[in-house]
């Protein structure tokens, strides 16, 4: 296997943003992609990154191919590669040889390691709203939750309108997002539909912003949540996260 970048932006920012949620990574590299389907320790929430073939300059693959490493070291290698410098990815000898090449060649290796974890595989959902909007509405929507140290996000979509609403110990905040030229908000019943999901989890997915200027944001009563970023033929993160059910 050899895979050459000529422009790192997309898979330095992907592995950045999807290092926030796992530490090891099973990557499976096909004639189409190169692709990631994993879960947080924690099984709250699962990433599923994919980065197409067309975007590479140099894809060789003899047959289908598997490989796990550790995405914390993958990222900071990644982080040492200038913007003009071109990145091949390497499969040689039970190791991955990172070259990155520009005024001159350095070469890394990482070792494969054995993911313990089963292979996951992407879960079919039904949602009850669909909202696509500019990647800075959700982000400040997260961002004012942060603010005001809530916990939790609660998600209400009821008449083209989705409102936010976000609690702690002795503040509150509410941010209406109504649909209009740049938002569009589809939903599937006319009754409204809450769901509640955690600040943290969304804080790390929302970097997602950094490979797109649009998420999809679906979600359904007390369901899981799916956010979608989608550079259009060249790369794709989404994210799957467990609501919070209260008890009543």
């Amino acid at each position: 296997m050899k895979l050459t970048l000529t422009d790192p932006k997309y898979l330095k920012e992907s592995v950045a943003i999807i290092s926030d949620l796992i530490t090891e990574a099973r990557f499976k590299v096909t004639a189409q992609s190169i692709k990631v389907v994993a879960m947080d320790p924690a099984n709250v929430a699962m990433v599923v990154f994919e980065m197409f073939s067309s975007n590479f300059t140099e894809y060789e693959i003899s047959e289908d191919t598997e490989f796990s490493i550790n995405l914390s070291h993958f990222k900071q290698i990644l982080k040492r590669a200038g913007a003009s410098d071109t990145v091949t990815l390497e499969l040689k000898e039970s190791m991955v040889h990172i070259h990155l090449k520009g005024k001159y060649k350095r070469t890394f290796s990482i070792a494969i390691i054995n993911a313990e974890e089963k292979e996951q595989k992407v879960p079919t959902l039904n949602f009850g709203v669909t909202v696509t909007a500019p990647c800075s509405i959700l982000n400040d929507v997260v961002d004012d939750a942060a603010v005001i140290m809530a916990d939790a996000i609660g998600f209400t979509a009821e008449n083209k309108k989705v409102t936010f609403l976000a609690e702690s110990d002795m503040n509150k905040v509410k941010i209406d997002v109504e649909e209009s030229e740049d938002t569009k908000i589809i939903m599937e019943e006319k009754d409204p539909i809450k769901a509640k999901y955690s600040v943290e989890y969304l804080k790390k997915m929302v970097t997602g912003a950094k490979i797109a200027d649009t998420v999809k944001i679906c979600f359904n009563k007390d369901y899981p949540l799916k956010l979608e970023y989608n550079k259009v033929d060249t790369v794709q993160i989404m994210f799957i996260l467990a609501p919070r059910v209260e008890n009543d």
